[in-house]
């Protein structure tokens, strides 16, 4: 069988066979696949390599010198050494000094990979003085940062390392990748979403939903929020996730929120708390599109979770009873596309909803001053669309989409980049 890659792992390999000029970053939520992907630009470069996990407890990777060989996973020469309990800077320059040492005798370079890096505290400042004194004595070492935290991964980089690095951004698996890599129907995509390492488990709905919950959820909110910011009221957060996955692709106010939410505070909070579970990839709350004349008179985000894995595993349901229930399907195929448009969008278009009293369209992209307003349509037959025609009364926007079987198949949707509608008339 051949090894699926995903279109990362090109542009990685590319950014390697160029001279080192800036650092690499990939980083995006958990189960991305962002480390196999590194593992497979590896093995098909001519650079030797150094891949060293930060984690506490999870083994390093470092060049042999006495030929021993690493398991195949990694396609590189070396020798396992074992992790320390506690992470500290030492790793990082102890690591980086034996890569320049390495670059130093070798025609074609060296890639150090750094993985998990948050793990080292202040350690944007750190990598900044290494990259720094590089850039200063022409040192040919590519540097590869990678993280499953993106909070903290982010705001490293545009603390400290502003100027100095390339982004390469890792998303939740798309219906492409998952009916390429895995043959998943577009119904079992709608309801199994894209997380690659579940898939094997898609047979046993119960065993594949325990699954998610304890491999995904659990650790995206336990080890990616609220061990690396500060959460006053963690259990608030943990049901504030409960229940957006169960409203995903509804409005829902802030004041019915906490109705259904104990101690939850203010509007404040749960804006904050929202935000971070948006920042790890998993619930945001799309802001509502307005004139600019005009502020709507209380916040009202529309839920959406970004992998629709995460919506099933916390609603119950299995894949045979969400599909007999047309009122929950309609709404997981909601979430399915608004999941694709938060993954997929660049990062010039923000992803919005409309609604003024009767009139609404589900979902609304954003670029500049250009407008793309989009209606899903689960049913067979073309259902009234007044919202996406008053839309395009008032704001006269680039283009207007309605999906579904009456307009652009989902599968169709499901495949193409949200930013295509810009410039498909």
């Amino acid at each position: 069988m051949v090894e699926f890659r995903r279109a990362q792992v090109a542009t990685l390999i590319e950014r390697l066979s160029e001279q080192p000029h800036v650092l690499i970053a990939i980083f995006g939520p958990r189960q991305s696949g962002k480390t196999t992907a590194v593992r497979q630009a590896l093995a098909s470069i001519e650079q030797e390599s150094w891949y060293v996990s930060i984690e506490p407890q999870i083994e390093a990777v470092k060049p042999s010198l006495s030929g021993e060989s690493l398991p195949s996973s990694t396609g590189q020469t070396g020798s396992v050494i074992s992790g320390v309990p506690q992470a500290d800077e030492r790793q990082i320059i102890e690591a980086w000094e034996h890569c320049r040492q390495q670059a130093a005798r070798s025609p074609a370079g060296f890639v150090l990979v750094l993985d998990e890096i948050q793990r080292i505290d202040r350690w944007s400042s750190l990598v900044k003085k290494l990259w720094d004194e590089d850039r200063w004595n022409g040192c040919p070492l590519h540097v590869v940062l990678l993280g499953s935290a993106p909070i903290l991964m982010q705001a490293g980089l545009t603390e400290s390392l502003v100027g100095r690095f390339e982004p390469i951004r890792f998303t939740h698996w798309s219906y492409s990748e998952m009916s390429a890599a895995f043959d998943l129907s577009l119904d079992e995509y709608i309801y199994f979403g894209g997380y690659p390492g579940a898939a094997a488990k898609i047979a046993d709905t119960n065993r594949w939903s325990d699954y998610v919950s304890s491999a995904f959820i659990s650790p995206n909110i336990e080890r990616d929020v609220l061990s690396m910011v500060r959460v006053d009221k963690p259990e608030l957060l943990k049901r504030l996730f409960e229940l957006g996955a169960r409203y995903s692709g509804q409005e829902v106010s802030y004041t019915k929120l906490m109705g259904h939410l104990q101690e939850a505070g203010n509007t404040t909070t749960l804006t904050r708390y929202l935000d971070l579970l948006s920042r790890v990839g998993m619930l945001a709350g799309l802001p509502k599109h307005a004139n600019r004349l005009t502020t709507a008179k209380s916040p009202t985000p529309k839920l959406n979770v970004f992998n629709t894995a995460l919506m099933s595993a916390v609603c119950g349901l299995s894949f045979d009873e969400a599909q007999a229930d047309r009122t929950y399907w309609g709404r997981l195929v909601e979430s399915s596309v608004g999941a694709h448009l938060l993954n997929a969008a660049s990062t010039r278009t923000e992803v919005k909803y409309w609604r003024d009293q009767n009139f609404e369209v589900d979902f609304v992209l954003e670029r500049g001053s250009n407008l793309v307003g989009i209606e899903v349509k689960s049913g067979q037959a073309l259902a009234e669309t007044r919202g996406l025609t008053e839309f395009q009364r008032r704001f006269q926007p680039k283009n207007t989409i309605v999906v579904g079987d009456a307009g652009v198949p989902l599968h169709e949707f499901l495949s193409l980049p949200p930013d295509h509608w810009f410039d498909s008339i």
